[in-house]
């Protein structure tokens, strides 16, 4: 099978890509000339910039695929390119949406892929919609061969994931946790939430790769572990050898104090998460999440310990933590003090 990955290398991707390797697919990552560490081997490389689409036609020239994935969508207009670019090109076309898409606060649970989506809390998750919509609509009309599916927070070496860090400094949060500093949860740290190991999404989705029946099908893929947000910042702390000092703050309140954030969190992570993934499970049979968090988690400490490098500290980010947990905390002094 000759698979296209735009990109490849990324959190979610670098779950993927070996495995589509391992399954003996013909791999092609296309980038912008990068190799680095998480480049998997065996893969074969074409260099062009993803978003320019003469460069990327002239890179494919001539060339077919049984299926094209496009890590790096997340606008109608990158959506629009991607359709002019493989319709007549390839068998299937995997687009990578968000489970931030369902609507929030969800009205049932567990999650399905029938559960409406909307979302009018975040741009991203919007915008993530209105490409799914159109491709839906290519499909219906032309017979594109799309498959939408739908992660929700799926981490892997590279990202320690929690509610509120710094994304692009995220070894900041076990930075914190050493150093006895204040750890800011959202809300009150019960919400249920799911964190997804990115191998074990790469199982289920190397199922779907060149699978005719998975054509006009929507599929979220988590695992069916269920946490808090407590438990989740705890299990971070073991494996950095540390116990973190819980602040739990309003996700409204860290949103003042960082507009940003208020879709991630009111938008995301301050609603319950919990998914049925009966259908991927039906689509692949035998699949199932078997990373526990407290053991992925570990492996990405372990990781970032051995790459020193890499961890680097966002001064910025541990500003504005300390300066929500000063406010928030004489908030509470005053509200004790005024009973």
């Amino acid at each position: 099978m000759k698979v296209l990955f735009i990109g490849g290398t990324g959190v979610i991707s670098s779950g993927v890509s070996p495995l589509a390797l391992e399954r003996g697919m013909e791999l092609y990552l296309l980038n912008r000339g990068t190799k680095g560490e998480l480049f998997p081997k065996g893969a074969k490389q074409i260099v062009a910039d993803a978003r320019d689409a003469a460069a990327v036609r002239s890179a494919l020239k001539g060339m077919t695929f049984d299926a094209v994935v496009d890590w790096l969508v997340f606008t109608p207009d990158q959506i629009e390119q991607d359709i002019d670019l493989f319709a007549g090109r390839t068998g299937q076309y995997i687009f990578i949406s968000s489970a931030s898409a369902y609507q929030k606060p969800p009205t049932h649970f567990p999650i399905t892929e029938s559960t409406p989506v909307a979302n009018p809390y975040w741009q991203y998750s919007r915008d993530k919609i209105a490409c799914e919509d159109r491709l839906m609509r290519e499909y219906r009309e032309k017979q594109f061969p799309m498959t939408v599916v739908r992660p929700s927070h799926t981490y892997g070496l590279t990202m320690i994931p929690a509610g509120f860090h710094s994304w692009m400094h995220p070894w900041t949060l076990v930075d914190r946790m050493r150093r006895g500093k204040k750890i800011v949860v959202h809300g009150d740290g019960t919400s249920l939430w799911t964190m997804t190991h990115n191998s074990d999404l790469g199982r289920a989705f190397v199922g779907l790769l060149g699978n005719p029946a998975a054509v006009g099908h929507t599929f979220h893929i988590t695992s069916d572990e269920v946490l808090t947000w407590d438990q989740i910042t705890l299990a971070i702390g073991k494996a950095a050898g540390a116990q973190p000092d819980i602040v739990h703050v309003g996700s409204d309140f860290i949103s003042a104090f960082d507009p940003e954030a208020r879709g991630n969190l009111i938008g995301d992570k301050a609603q319950c998460a919990v998914f049925d993934n009966s259908k991927i499970k039906s689509f692949v049979p035998g699949w199932a999440a078997t990373v526990p968090f407290s053991e992925g988690v570990k492996r990405t400490v372990a990781w970032f310990e051995a790459h020193p490098a890499l961890c680097t500290i966002d001064d910025a980010h541990n500003t504005l933590t300390d300066r929500i947990v000063a406010a928030w905390e004489t908030g509470l002094k005053l509200a004790g003090s005024a009973r």
